[in-house]
């Protein structure tokens, strides 16, 4: 059973990520699960080159820092050639009402213009993704469910019109992570690519910053803390990652307690012990670029020899091979 997961370098990692699907895949992954680090995926929207470059280099730091074996992990354009032909045999397996009904183009796409082509089709590249690796589930939410599902269709298609080659992907709904939101906003999640970073917290971040972003984060009305998200988001926002940094309830959390500062105060030694040692190896990896690279180009390898007979299969039984 391979499970394929990948997240996209548009910002710093922050919290929200790792709690939410890092720790997770390094505690929980199968020995077959695979993850990259989506940087194609980022090119969609306007976008600065060396930002980009850095911040692939970074998650792919964090996920090795945080545990998960390196063997797994790769970087998606490390595979371009691959994709890049892969992509085009599916493309041309693809009809355009198929592409244009994606929710996330019609979303992404309103109202805008000089909107990029790549925006329309990339999730055939996520199916290219998908496919190359030969992924039996893919974990999404609900708003990449469909895009698995076109992964799927083109995956049945070509196997009934030019011959069996790939295997048949199936959307997964994830174990319910960590409920992290913005720390200076607790009605909205926090984001990599927001640029109001006070409410943020990095997994690069320092102790010092980490303490001030929490004690800085949005509470709400009340004498005593108490977990009602609905009623009470701010405070609730703080005991779901406290509780998620100590792996217990946060219902349970709250009695605890007789002061917001308290609460506040708890949340940062957490976040920080819990960040502490991801950080730390992650920096290391950062401030040793060849072996970050001596690591990375392993990986390329191995996902590039992963797929290499499925592509030449597909080219071959398309006619271009």
């Amino acid at each position: 059973m391979i499970r394929l997961s990948g997240i996209t370098p548009s910002g710093h990692v922050h919290v929200g990520n790792h709690l939410g699907a890092i720790r997770r895949w390094a505690d929980e992954g199968g020995p077959d699960d695979l993850y990259f680090v989506s940087d194609l995926h980022a090119m969609t929207n306007s976008h600065n080159p060396a930002k980009l470059r850095s911040m692939a280099s970074e998650q792919l730091a964090v996920l090795i820092a945080a545990g998960i074996e390196p063997d797994r992990v790769f970087v998606q354009s490390d595979l371009a050639r691959e994709l890049g032909a892969l992509n085009w045999v599916l493309e041309c397996t693809c009809n355009y009402g198929e592409a244009a009904r994606m929710i996330q183009f019609k979303e992404k796409s309103k109202g805008r213009a000089g909107v990029r082509l790549s925006l329309l089709t990339y999730p055939v590249l996520m199916a290219a993704d998908i496919l190359l690796q030969g992924a039996d589930e893919v974990p999404v939410g609900e708003d990449q469910r469909q895009h698995v599902e076109l992964a799927r269709t083109l995956a049945k298609r070509f196997n009934s019109t030019y011959g069996d080659v790939f295997t048949m992907p199936k959307a997964v709904l994830p174990p319910a992570g960590a409920r992290v939101m913005d720390l200076a906003e607790p009605t909205r999640k926090m984001s990599k690519s927001t640029r109001e970073e006070a409410g943020v917290v990095f997994v690069l971040d320092e102790a010092d910053q980490v303490r001030r972003k929490v004690k800085r984060a949005k509470t709400d009305g009340g004498s005593k803390p108490a977990y009602a998200p609905e009623a009470r988001p701010g405070m609730a926002n703080l005991l779901d990652i406290l509780a998620a940094c100590t792996r217990e309830k946060p219902e349970d959390l709250a009695d605890r307690f007789d002061s917001y500062g308290q609460v506040k105060e708890a949340v940062a030694e957490a976040l920080i012990e819990e960040l502490r040692p991801v950080r730390e190896r992650a920096l290391a990896l950062l401030a040793d670029p060849g072996e970050l690279e001596r690591v990375r180009k392993a990986g390329a390898v191995r996902a590039a020899e992963r797929g290499e007979h499925r592509l030449q299969s597909a080219l071959r039984l398309i006619g271009a091979g």
